[in-house]
Protein backbone atom coordinates (compact mmCIF):
# COMPACT_ATOMS: atom_id res chain seq x y z
CA UNK A 1 0.00 0.00 0.00
CA UNK A 2 2.29 3.20 -1.31
CA UNK A 3 1.79 6.30 0.26
CA UNK A 4 -0.46 5.26 2.96
CA UNK A 5 1.65 6.38 5.80
CA UNK A 6 2.89 9.46 4.27
CA UNK A 7 3.63 11.87 6.78
CA UNK A 8 3.98 8.94 9.38
CA UNK A 9 7.19 8.69 11.23
CA UNK A 10 8.02 5.06 13.31
CA UNK A 11 11.15 4.33 15.53
CA UNK A 12 11.83 0.05 14.81
CA UNK A 13 14.26 -1.41 17.40
CA UNK A 14 16.84 -4.28 15.97
CA UNK A 15 16.14 -3.05 12.74
CA UNK A 16 19.67 -3.61 11.15
CA UNK A 17 18.76 -7.15 9.56
CA UNK A 18 16.30 -9.90 9.58
CA UNK A 19 12.87 -8.99 10.72
CA UNK A 20 13.48 -5.37 11.82
CA UNK A 21 15.13 -4.57 9.02
CA UNK A 22 12.63 -5.77 6.70
CA UNK A 23 9.62 -3.87 7.85
CA UNK A 24 11.81 -0.40 7.43
CA UNK A 25 11.85 -1.15 4.56
CA UNK A 26 8.19 -2.11 4.06
CA UNK A 27 7.38 0.94 6.13
CA UNK A 28 9.39 3.02 3.76
CA UNK A 29 7.21 1.61 0.63
CA UNK A 30 4.63 2.89 2.57
CA UNK A 31 5.89 6.68 2.54
CA UNK A 32 6.77 6.18 6.66
CA UNK A 33 9.94 8.41 7.50
CA UNK A 34 12.03 5.84 9.63
CA UNK A 35 14.58 5.58 12.69
CA UNK A 36 16.71 2.58 12.71
CA UNK A 37 17.72 1.69 15.77
CA UNK A 38 21.05 -1.07 16.44
CA UNK A 39 22.67 -2.23 18.60
CA UNK A 40 26.19 -3.44 17.15
CA UNK A 41 25.52 -3.89 13.45
CA UNK A 42 26.41 -0.41 12.47
CA UNK A 43 27.44 -1.78 8.85
CA UNK A 44 24.36 -3.25 8.32
CA UNK A 45 22.14 -0.94 9.79
CA UNK A 46 23.02 1.96 7.45
CA UNK A 47 22.78 -0.67 4.84
CA UNK A 48 19.49 -0.63 5.67
CA UNK A 49 18.36 3.03 5.68
CA UNK A 50 20.33 3.31 2.58
CA UNK A 51 17.43 1.01 1.42
CA UNK A 52 14.85 3.25 2.77
CA UNK A 53 16.35 6.37 1.13
CA UNK A 54 16.28 5.10 -2.15
CA UNK A 55 12.46 4.52 -1.26
CA UNK A 56 12.05 8.08 -1.29
CA UNK A 57 11.87 8.72 2.58
CA UNK A 58 14.15 10.12 5.18
CA UNK A 59 15.87 7.89 7.28
CA UNK A 60 18.06 8.03 10.67
CA UNK A 61 20.15 5.74 12.69
CA UNK A 62 19.41 5.87 16.42
CA UNK A 63 22.43 3.50 18.12
CA UNK A 64 21.13 2.00 21.74
CA UNK A 65 21.49 -0.77 23.66
CA UNK A 66 17.13 -1.40 24.65
CA UNK A 67 17.89 -2.65 27.53
CA UNK A 68 19.34 0.66 28.93
CA UNK A 69 16.18 3.11 29.80
CA UNK A 70 18.82 5.91 29.29
CA UNK A 71 19.80 4.79 25.68
CA UNK A 72 15.53 4.19 24.78
CA UNK A 73 15.27 7.62 25.74
CA UNK A 74 18.24 9.18 24.17
CA UNK A 75 16.92 7.19 21.10
CA UNK A 76 13.17 8.78 21.34
CA UNK A 77 14.62 12.12 21.79
CA UNK A 78 17.20 11.64 18.93
CA UNK A 79 13.46 10.93 16.82
CA UNK A 80 11.81 13.94 17.77
CA UNK A 81 14.61 16.27 17.09
CA UNK A 82 15.22 14.85 13.95
CA UNK A 83 11.43 14.46 12.59
CA UNK A 84 8.95 16.66 14.70
CA UNK A 85 6.85 13.65 16.11
CA UNK A 86 6.69 10.03 16.03
CA UNK A 87 3.26 7.78 15.39
CA UNK A 88 4.41 4.22 14.90
CA UNK A 89 6.68 2.15 17.59
CA UNK A 90 8.27 -0.78 16.65
CA UNK A 91 9.64 -2.97 19.74
CA UNK A 92 11.45 -5.96 17.58
CA UNK A 93 14.72 -5.81 19.24
CA UNK A 94 15.64 -9.66 20.91
CA UNK A 95 17.95 -11.80 22.31
CA UNK A 96 18.20 -15.58 23.35
CA UNK A 97 20.95 -18.28 24.21
CA UNK A 98 20.39 -21.61 22.30
CA UNK A 99 19.81 -24.10 25.40
CA UNK A 100 18.56 -27.34 25.38
CA UNK A 101 15.52 -27.53 27.34
CA UNK A 102 16.32 -30.44 29.54
CA UNK A 103 19.60 -29.25 31.23
CA UNK A 104 18.12 -26.93 33.50
CA UNK A 105 21.87 -26.21 35.02
CA UNK A 106 23.06 -24.70 31.58
CA UNK A 107 20.58 -21.69 32.36
CA UNK A 108 22.58 -19.03 34.04
CA UNK A 109 21.82 -15.94 35.68
CA UNK A 110 23.54 -13.77 33.08
CA UNK A 111 21.37 -15.73 30.43
CA UNK A 112 18.36 -14.49 32.67
CA UNK A 113 19.41 -11.24 33.09
CA UNK A 114 20.19 -10.22 29.45
CA UNK A 115 17.27 -11.92 28.07
CA UNK A 116 14.78 -10.76 30.40
CA UNK A 117 16.84 -6.66 30.00
CA UNK A 118 16.81 -6.76 26.19
CA UNK A 119 13.15 -8.68 25.59
CA UNK A 120 11.30 -7.32 28.25
CA UNK A 121 12.65 -4.53 30.03
CA UNK A 122 13.00 -3.31 26.40
CA UNK A 123 9.67 -3.16 25.25
CA UNK A 124 8.62 -1.33 28.47
CA UNK A 125 11.33 1.63 28.40
CA UNK A 126 10.87 2.61 24.96
CA UNK A 127 7.04 2.25 25.40
CA UNK A 128 7.76 4.58 28.18
CA UNK A 129 10.34 7.20 26.59
CA UNK A 130 7.67 7.02 23.46
CA UNK A 131 4.61 7.25 25.62
CA UNK A 132 3.85 11.31 25.16
CA UNK A 133 4.83 11.79 21.74
CA UNK A 134 2.51 8.65 20.75
CA UNK A 135 -0.36 10.36 22.54
CA UNK A 136 0.17 13.29 20.29
CA UNK A 137 0.03 11.49 17.79
CA UNK A 138 -3.16 11.15 15.64
CA UNK A 139 -2.96 7.57 15.25
CA UNK A 140 -0.57 6.44 17.90
CA UNK A 141 0.40 2.63 17.98
CA UNK A 142 3.20 -0.06 19.43
CA UNK A 143 3.90 -2.99 17.66
CA UNK A 144 5.48 -5.42 20.08
CA UNK A 145 7.17 -8.83 18.69
CA UNK A 146 6.43 -11.83 20.61
CA UNK A 147 6.77 -15.28 19.65
CA UNK A 148 4.96 -18.41 19.37
CA UNK A 149 7.58 -19.48 21.93
CA UNK A 150 5.83 -17.66 24.46
CA UNK A 151 2.66 -19.26 23.94
CA UNK A 152 3.14 -22.83 23.77
CA UNK A 153 6.55 -22.83 25.19
CA UNK A 154 8.64 -23.92 23.27
CA UNK A 155 11.79 -22.19 21.28
CA UNK A 156 15.63 -21.54 21.97
CA UNK A 157 15.50 -21.90 25.51
CA UNK A 158 13.33 -21.64 28.59
CA UNK A 159 14.58 -18.18 29.39
CA UNK A 160 13.36 -16.75 25.83
CA UNK A 161 10.20 -18.73 25.99
CA UNK A 162 8.98 -16.88 29.49
CA UNK A 163 10.56 -13.36 27.95
CA UNK A 164 8.50 -13.72 25.18
CA UNK A 165 5.05 -15.05 27.34
CA UNK A 166 6.00 -11.82 29.28
CA UNK A 167 5.84 -9.97 26.21
CA UNK A 168 2.33 -11.01 25.01
CA UNK A 169 1.43 -10.33 28.80
CA UNK A 170 2.66 -6.77 28.46
CA UNK A 171 1.05 -5.93 25.69
CA UNK A 172 -1.90 -6.59 26.93
CA UNK A 173 -0.98 -4.26 29.97
CA UNK A 174 0.32 -1.40 28.00
CA UNK A 175 -2.94 -1.27 25.45
CA UNK A 176 -5.60 -1.23 28.76
CA UNK A 177 -3.12 1.28 30.14
CA UNK A 178 -2.41 3.70 26.90
CA UNK A 179 -5.73 3.67 25.31
CA UNK A 180 -7.61 5.52 23.63
CA UNK A 181 -4.79 7.43 22.54
CA UNK A 182 -2.44 5.46 22.08
CA UNK A 183 -3.23 1.19 20.60
CA UNK A 184 -0.58 -1.39 21.42
CA UNK A 185 -0.51 -5.38 19.70
CA UNK A 186 2.10 -7.83 19.09
CA UNK A 187 3.08 -10.18 16.69
CA UNK A 188 3.71 -13.30 17.72
CA UNK A 189 6.28 -15.69 14.79
CA UNK A 190 7.07 -19.33 14.14
CA UNK A 191 10.12 -20.37 12.70
CA UNK A 192 11.20 -17.56 10.46
CA UNK A 193 14.19 -18.08 8.16
CA UNK A 194 17.71 -16.36 7.87
CA UNK A 195 20.74 -16.19 9.55
CA UNK A 196 19.96 -15.99 13.19
CA UNK A 197 18.00 -19.31 13.62
CA UNK A 198 20.74 -20.74 11.28
CA UNK A 199 23.44 -20.09 13.89
CA UNK A 200 21.63 -20.82 16.70
CA UNK A 201 20.63 -24.06 15.22
CA UNK A 202 23.91 -24.89 13.45
CA UNK A 203 23.71 -28.28 11.33
CA UNK A 204 19.76 -28.96 12.65
CA UNK A 205 18.80 -26.08 10.55
CA UNK A 206 17.25 -27.40 7.54
CA UNK A 207 16.15 -30.65 9.42
CA UNK A 208 14.35 -28.33 11.80
CA UNK A 209 13.16 -26.04 9.16
CA UNK A 210 11.76 -28.82 6.99
CA UNK A 211 9.80 -30.06 10.02
CA UNK A 212 8.02 -26.77 10.55
CA UNK A 213 7.12 -26.28 7.39
CA UNK A 214 5.81 -29.89 6.38
CA UNK A 215 3.70 -29.26 10.14
CA UNK A 216 2.22 -26.05 9.13
CA UNK A 217 -1.17 -25.84 7.61
CA UNK A 218 0.35 -22.95 4.62
CA UNK A 219 3.20 -25.47 4.26
CA UNK A 220 5.79 -23.36 4.67
CA UNK A 221 7.97 -21.29 7.27
CA UNK A 222 7.90 -17.48 7.45
CA UNK A 223 10.71 -15.10 5.82
CA UNK A 224 11.16 -11.77 7.34
CA UNK A 225 9.19 -10.07 4.77
CA UNK A 226 6.35 -12.14 6.24
CA UNK A 227 6.36 -10.96 9.85
CA UNK A 228 6.93 -7.25 7.95
CA UNK A 229 3.58 -7.90 6.63
CA UNK A 230 1.93 -8.75 9.93
CA UNK A 231 3.55 -5.93 11.57
CA UNK A 232 2.19 -3.30 8.79
CA UNK A 233 -1.65 -4.92 9.45
CA UNK A 234 -1.62 -4.30 12.79
CA UNK A 235 -0.13 -0.85 12.55
CA UNK A 236 -3.14 0.17 9.71
CA UNK A 237 -5.93 -2.06 11.95
CA UNK A 238 -6.85 1.45 13.78
CA UNK A 239 -9.73 -0.54 15.59
CA UNK A 240 -7.41 -3.05 17.04
CA UNK A 241 -5.56 -3.08 20.17
CA UNK A 242 -4.39 -5.42 22.65
CA UNK A 243 -4.04 -8.23 19.80
CA UNK A 244 -1.83 -10.82 19.28
CA UNK A 245 -1.40 -11.79 15.92
CA UNK A 246 0.60 -15.37 15.61
CA UNK A 247 2.77 -15.58 12.31
CA UNK A 248 3.17 -18.98 12.32
CA UNK A 249 1.78 -20.55 8.93
CA UNK A 250 -0.99 -22.55 10.80
CA UNK A 251 1.78 -24.50 12.67
CA UNK A 252 0.09 -24.47 15.95
CA UNK A 253 -3.71 -24.54 14.30
CA UNK A 254 -2.65 -28.32 14.16
CA UNK A 255 -2.24 -30.55 10.94
CA UNK A 256 -4.28 -30.15 7.75
CA UNK A 257 -7.55 -31.69 7.62
CA UNK A 258 -8.13 -33.52 4.28
CA UNK A 259 -10.24 -36.00 4.54
CA UNK A 260 -13.56 -35.58 6.87
CA UNK A 261 -12.87 -34.62 10.11
CA UNK A 262 -9.07 -35.91 10.11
Amino acid sequence: MPGSLDQHTALITGASRGVGAATARLLALSGCRVAINYHQSAEHAETVASQCREAGVEALLVPGDVAEDAACRRMVAQTLEKFGGLDILINNAGTTRFIDFPDLEAVQDEDWDRILAVNLKGPFQMARAAREALAASENGVIVNTASIAGMVGAGSSIPYCASKAAVINLTLSLARTLGPEIRVNAVAPGFIEGDWLQQGLGEAYESVRNAKASGAVLGKVATPDDIASGILAMIMATHTTGHILPLDGGDTLGPRIVSGLK
